[in-house]
């Protein structure tokens, strides 16, 4: 019964627990307004709650490259230049189609944006809005990402 309970807790009970954090790449696209920074949020497809673009690794490019295809595809950004290593990171648990959920650890790269398009993959799906950090951090759900809007 010992062996049962071991192979149990081995194989199905800690992996569920431990299991590692995927990893996704966030575009936090800035330029600068009256009042200082301003943060282009995007709503989600899903719920259509206020946030940054973001995505999964793309192959064959690196986090500051995909960083800038996903503010392309989510927000039209056109003319940009991302920093090359993140300015932060933060956790939240991605809801998935079949309704299971998973960790995900979210790479945070500040892209200074220059110019927008308004024809790009997703604009038919998203609204966007430039607004200030605070009016950005009061509206994201993700503590840590909450703090990095507020940090700017």
């Amino acid at each position: 019964m010992t062996n049962v309970l071991e192979i149990a807790w081995q194989e199905v009970v800690r992996p569920l627990f431990f299991r590692p954090k995927r990893v996704q790449v966030a575009a936090l696209c800035l330029r600068d307004g009256t009042d200082g920074h301003e943060v282009l949020m995007i709503t989600s497809r899903g719920t259509g709650r206020w946030i940054v673009p973001k995505g999964w690794p793309i192959e064959g490019l690196n986090g500051p490259e995909t960083a800038l295809q996903e503010a392309w595809e989510e927000a039209g950004v056109k003319d940009a230049h991302a920093q090359k290593s993140p300015i932060g990171r933060y956790n939240y648990d991605k809801v998935l189609s079949n309704g299971t959920s998973e960790p995900v650890e979210t790479q945070v790269y500040k892209i200074n944006v220059s110019e927008l398009s308004d024809e790009y993959p997703e604009a038919s799906q998203r609204q966007r809005q430039w607004m200030s950090a605070g009016e950005a951090a009061n509206l994201v759900r993700e503590p840590q990402l909450k703090a990095i809007l507020l940090s700017l």
